[in-house]
């Protein structure tokens, strides 16, 4: 199975087709954005009703647009990437490709039928850290017995 990180980045590479980003430098804002994204819900997830605010966004419940998830992401991809990568104009236009990468989230996550790739409980569970086999569902079910995390 691919991991989360191999996922989202499928997810974001494929609206690199029609975007237009400068020539030399698809790779850097295109693995940016990826990273944004996963930044994003990473940092989301360990704040209070963090794990709301995710499940809103991939189930459809909140727009992209209008996502608190998705307002982080923005300021990741624009402060690490867009900045450092000095695109001016160029990079205005392509912060609109974080809410498209935020709404295609919802293309991963499996739905009552059976679609995608990644269980909604489980994507939780690898954001919190807990992703990683036996030893991570053992870690997350002492550090809750004993009201860590």
């Amino acid at each position: 199975m691919a991991s989360l990180k191999e996922m989202i980045s499928a997810q974001v590479s494929s609206l690199g087709t029609n975007a237009n980003i400068p020539a030399g430098l698809k790779d850097k804002v295109l693995g940016g954005l990826s990273d944004s994204v996963l930044g994003s819900l990473t940092q989301t997830v360990g704040k209070p009703g963090g794990v709301e605010q995710i499940k809103a966004l991939v189930t459809g419940k909140v727009k992209p647009a209008d996502s608190p998830v998705t307002a982080l992401a923005g300021n990741i991809f624009d402060n690490d990437i867009l900045k450092k990568l000095n695109l001016g104009a160029a990079g205005d236009k392509l912060k609109g490709l974080v809410p498209l990468a935020m709404g295609k989230l919802g293309g991963i996550i499996k739905d009552q039928d059976g679609d995608g790739d990644i269980d909604l409980d489980d994507l939780i569970l690898t954001l919190k850290g807990g992703g990683d086999g036996i030893l991570g569902v053992a870690k997350g079910i002492l550090g809750s017995f004993f009201n860590r995390k």
